[in-house]
């Protein structure tokens, strides 16, 4: 009892923020209902949806094109992550190099170090290669940030394959690019979706890197801008909060998917 008390406290804790975005977005009133005490707004408006999707505010002049940009980057991310992280599981597997897990461990020891403390040789290696405001800046940060936890995930999910089938593959012929693409990844599947939208999430939240790796007006996010209205002492909350909502529709669509894959992936395989 005491446990089921328990989670729905933290149920209801974590919702709580959800909650008052949405009452500010449908609030007409500019979202005011958050300094009234009312728990709900009394006239609930859809209006300030429409005006992020006309971009009709100051703020959301060019909302589509950020929400684009951040799109390109946290897709990217996602993408990088599983491609290099996959292989890298693929590579220090226990038939390819023995002490695979050695290099996984110390790839690790880099989330000891903040990303904060991170951020001043990312700007620079950014100036060396180029890279200044530039959103691949961001995504090979994001990816960087996001690959040793992704290998350790992929390399605990791998020691549930049994070994007979990498010594049979390799029986018959089959070259380690047959074995990745025929065997590894079918079987790792579950996996690879967990680490996909770890590394979207990663990169969706991030505003840190955004801010300090792009400059230009052309390459800002959502996050950016979104940040810009605590410096604003008459900014249009109801619309920011609206802007704010439709920008989380992605990762949760691409976690829902998500999802979907791994129960039909799981109907394959039958019970264990």
């Amino acid at each position: 009892m005491g446990s089921a008390l328990l989670g729905v406290v933290l149920v209801i804790w974590s919702l709580l923020p959800i909650y008052n975005i949405l009452q500010i977005a449908l609030d007409p009133e500019e979202g005011e209902i958050e300094f009234t005490g009312n728990i709900w707004p009394p006239a609930p408006s859809l209006e300030s949806f429409e005006v992020v999707i006309t971009q009709a505010d100051r703020y959301l002049a060019h909302f589509w094109r950020q929400f684009a940009n951040s799109l390109h980057i946290g897709l990217l991310t996602m993408v990088l992550t599983v491609l290099i992280s996959s292989l890298a599981s693929f590579a220090v597997g226990p038939t390819r190099l023995g002490h695979g897990s050695w290099l996984s461990g110390t790839a690790l020891l880099t989330y000891a170090v903040p990303a904060s403390f991170l951020v001043f040789p990312f700007v620079r290696l950014a100036h060396w290669y180029g890279l200044s405001d530039s959103a691949w800046a961001v995504i090979a940060a994001q990816t960087t940030f996001a690959l040793p936890f992704a290998i350790l995930i992929l390399q605990h999910h791998a020691k549930l394959i049994p070994i007979e089938l990498d010594d049979s593959a390799r029986i018959d012929g089959a070259s380690a690019p047959q074995g990745y693409l025929r065997i590894y990844l079918p079987l790792m599947s579950p996996a690879l979706l967990v680490v996909a939208i770890y590394a979207l999430v990663l990169a969706w939240n991030d505003y840190l890197y955004q801010l300090v790796l792009l400059s230009s007006e052309r390459q800002l996010t959502v996050a950016i801008t979104q940040a810009q209205l605590f410096d604003d002492p008459d900014a249009a909350w109801n619309a920011m909060m609206a802007a704010a909502i439709i920008y989380v529709l992605p990762p949760i669509a691409i976690f829902f998917a998500a999802f979907r894959s791994f129960l039909r992936v799981k109907e394959r395989a039958g019970p264990t």
